[in-house]
């Protein structure tokens, strides 16, 4: 791959922008909006000018509601010779682009499943992706080398290739991002009523279960609506079990001993369940006892460690463990933090973010 453009400059059509042109690939930005797309060049993500000739791959980074159209407008002034997309639903934008007459031998669907809070172009990170899993989604009709040149921008980027069909990955991201993004969002708008002193006993429980609800209500409200066929039947099973919670609380309250047991059996089981599900999450990612060890550079041991503490905290993690440098090493030598491998990213990129190097 020699040359790419990216259509949309947000959080992650800029992050893959910076990992293509570090990779010494010609990439030419495009966006609507002239405010993040002078931000992306100005990150090095890339040039504003236009291909003189056909780029080898166009990466569609926008909502999915408008990736039809736009991979259509871009297919008919010939941008490239294969196109790919980063939307978060696949079977919608597939249907619409059939609907438009696009040409889909040359599009392998894509969804990199990394991102952040923050949203736009000063969010981006060149490693967005590293050890990520990519989704691709082609279908009976992809040439073979429009596959070929998806998986190409997978490697480059750093992320690990999974190929699923279209329905496949839409029940699948429905379960495990879509959700949870949902339910983050309800559980956070509920602190709008609290009273102030109760928003300020919030702790780090609170803040891990609403983190997510941060991100931006509108592309959210474009990908809940382009998966709704998955997303609804799940959040039907969970309105049963809510209120079966409701229910086995009320019992608690107001009910006869007797039933009152069985509404603590009840609840105790909901629990137990959700406490079996999180264990799939481990299993499915390794050991949960194994730990990562993140070497972070320093520079005066004794000043420095204490910020770089100071700023572990404000990550809101915990260590499990440190290993500082033997006596008579270096100044610059690197301190070791042991933590959870779920938490060994969000360590990462929060303490990059505070200008710290991290390995």
């Amino acid at each position: 791959m020699h040359t790419a453009a990216v259509v949309g400059t947000g959080l992650i059509g800029t992050s893959i922008a910076l990992a293509l042109t570090g990779r010494g690939v010609t990439t030419h930005l495009i966006d609507r909006d002239p405010e993040s797309l002078r931000l992306a060049v100005a990150r090095g993500a890339g040039t504003p000018e236009p291909p003189s000739a056909p780029v080898d791959i166009a990466v569609i980074a926008v909502p999915p509601s408008a990736v039809a159209r736009t991979l259509a407008d871009h297919q008919k002034n010939e941008l490239a010779s294969v196109y790919t997309d980063v939307a978060s639903v696949k079977s919608l934008p597939r249907a619409e682009c059939l609907a438009l007459g696009c040409d889909t031998a040359t599009v392998v669907g894509g969804h990199p499943l990394a991102g952040r809070e923050r949203s736009g172009p000063l969010s981006a990170r060149a490693d967005l992706f590293h050890d990520r899993h990519w989704v691709l989604t082609p279908t009976p009709e992809t040439h073979e080398s429009a596959l070929n040149r998806a998986l190409e921008l997978v490697s480059l980027c750093g992320a690990v290739p999974v190929l699923l069909d279209a329905a496949a990955h839409d029940r699948a991201v429905a379960l495990v991002s879509h959700l949870p993004h949902l339910m983050a969002s309800l559980t956070a708008a509920r602190l709008l009523e609290g009273e102030d002193f109760a928003v300020r006993l919030a702790g780090r429980g609170m803040r891990d279960v609403t983190r997510i609800a941060a991100g931006d209500a509108g592309l959210w409200a474009d990908i809940l609506a382009a998966n709704a066929a998955a997303v609804g039947p799940l959040l039907a099973e969970l309105t049963a079990d809510l209120r079966r919670t409701a229910e086995a609380l009320s019992l608690l309250t107001e009910a006869a001993p007797e039933q009152q047991a069985a509404a603590l059996s009840d609840l105790t089981e909901i629990l137990r369940r959700g406490g079996e599900g999180r264990a799939r999450i481990a299993t499915a990612h390794g050991d949960s006892d194994a730990h990562t060890l993140l070497s972070v550079a320093l520079g005066d041991h004794g000043r420095q460690l204490d910020r770089l503490l100071d700023d572990v905290g404000e990550a809101r993690v915990d260590l499990e463990g440190m290993v500082l440098p033997e006596a008579g090493a270096p100044a610059h030598a690197p301190v070791g933090l042991r933590v959870a491998p779920g938490v060994a990213r969000p360590l990462t990129d929060a303490l990059r973010d505070r200008g710290w190097a991290v390995r």
